[in-house]
């Protein structure tokens, strides 16, 4: 024989007010986590009103003291007796609340629902085992769940994802818009900022070994090492007597300074490069060597500051066709970051960019020289190279040791 129905009307006037709804929430709790509707339950700082709640509904003063304290099984007592709800109280919280779900149940409920969301990761190691070992840590660290928070967002956020890696490289290079527009349906899919940009990234990174790094410059160097220019054409680097194309060809000939495009670079990569190839940090450097040597002067290329992403696919592809690097920059702490950022791209040697040449240089030029100033930076090609700095605490341009750097240069 079935149980007596829970009286709703009458168990909501009861315990269904607000001055009780602490009462209700704390047996709650109670069930989801196991435990059993005995013992006492206390509130810290009981309004006036919820102490004549709990006197009202125990027909005497729940206890003295600040806090307010109720036996659950008191109320379990209460509610049976006075027929509203003969199962006791579980019943009661069950119709006030809703169905109780065990905390242990609804962690093996939303384990499994992340699972079944990690379905595309898991599909595309097994079909791009290049993938794999990405797959594995964006699940471990926590990245996926950090964009979308819920199984159930995060299902479609792979789907997109997996959607994308499933092109990547991208061969002819192609415009991230328009690429995002043909493989999601919106140009705009692929923006910084959005989870499926964040992710897909990260995968692409995975799949192209791009080193990590933080910025625009960076992640449109990011992109790029796939097939996906952001910015194809306002990304640039600064060559003189690179050959492989009809641009560089042309300009090699004359001897003049040639600036080639992300886009170009792209759509149409050198197809030879020279045995070894001279990089300068200052624009300075290629134009006297320019003036001085012409069509004579050795393959260079100038970074003009941080490399582009348009300079870090050039050097890619010259490293790519066997052309070794020699490198020469600011002896000043932004030179050696971007003597260091370069050596994450490519391999280079020094190109008179030592703790010696650096002395060397402090003592030819004389009182001229600036002050170092900023934040001190590694060198990681030549440990002693930083200490000279920080122990001279002069700041020498490229343009001070133009002469030398022109004698390198002379073909």
């Amino acid at each position: 024989m079935s149980e007596p129905p829970v009286d709703e009307a009458r168990l909501r006037r009861l315990l269904g007010g607000a001055d009780l709804a602490w009462l209700v929430e704390r047996a709650r709790r109670r069930l989801e986590r196991g435990q059993p509707l005995t013992g006492p339950v206390s509130l810290a700082a009981p309004s006036p009103a919820e102490r004549a709640a709990a006197e009202s509904l125990l027909g005497r003063t729940p206890g003295a003291g600040r806090a307010l304290t109720v036996r659950l099984d008191a109320v379990s007592a209460v509610l049976v007796r006075s027929g509203i709800s003969p199962d006791g109280l579980e019943a009661a919280v069950t119709v006030l609340t809703g169905r109780v779900v065990p905390v242990d149940e609804v962690r093996r409920s939303e384990e499994q629902a992340w699972r079944e969301a990690y379905e595309p990761l898991t599909l595309l190691a097994e079909d791009l085992p290049a993938y794999a070992a990405w797959a594995v840590r964006v699940r471990d660290d926590g990245l996926v769940r950090r964009l979308a928070r819920t199984p159930a967002t995060a299902r479609p956020l792979l789907e997109q994802t997996v959607r994308v890696l499933r092109e990547l490289p991208v061969a002819p290079a192609r415009s991230l818009a328009v690429f995002a527009a043909d493989v999601l349906g919106s140009a705009h899919a692929l923006d910084d900022g959005t989870p499926v940009a964040t992710l897909t990234l990260s995968g692409a990174r995975a799949l192209t070994g791009h080193p990590g790094g933080a910025g625009a410059a960076w992640r449109r160097a990011a992109w790029a090492s796939a097939g996906l220019l952001r910015d194809d054409v306002s990304s640039t680097v600064l060559t003189l007597n690179l050959r492989g194309t009809p641009a560089p060809e042309w300009m090699a000939d004359a001897g003049e300074p040639c600036v080639l495009t992300l886009r170009q670079l792209a759509r149409r990569p050198l197809r030879t490069a020279p045995p070894v190839v001279h990089i300068c940090e200052n624009p300075a450097v290629l134009s006297a060597a320019a003036d001085h040597h012409g069509p004579d002067a050795r393959p260079l290329v100038c970074v003009q500051g941080q490399p582009s992403a348009a300079a870090l696919t050039l050097l890619a592809r010259l490293h790519e066709l066997g052309a070794a690097f020699r490198y020469h920059g600011d002896f000043d702490w932004g030179g050696l970051r971007i003597a260091t950022t370069l050596s994450a791209h490519v391999p280079w040697q020094s190109w008179r960019y030592t703790a010696d040449d650096y002395r060397a240089a402090v003592a030819a030029a004389g009182p001229d020289l600036r002050p170092l100033d900023g934040k001190p930076a590694l060198s990681p090609w030549d440990p002693d190279l930083a200490l000279a700095l920080s122990k001279h605490a002069l700041r020498v341009e490229e343009e001070a040791v133009l002469d030398v750097l022109l004698t390198d240069l002379a073909g």
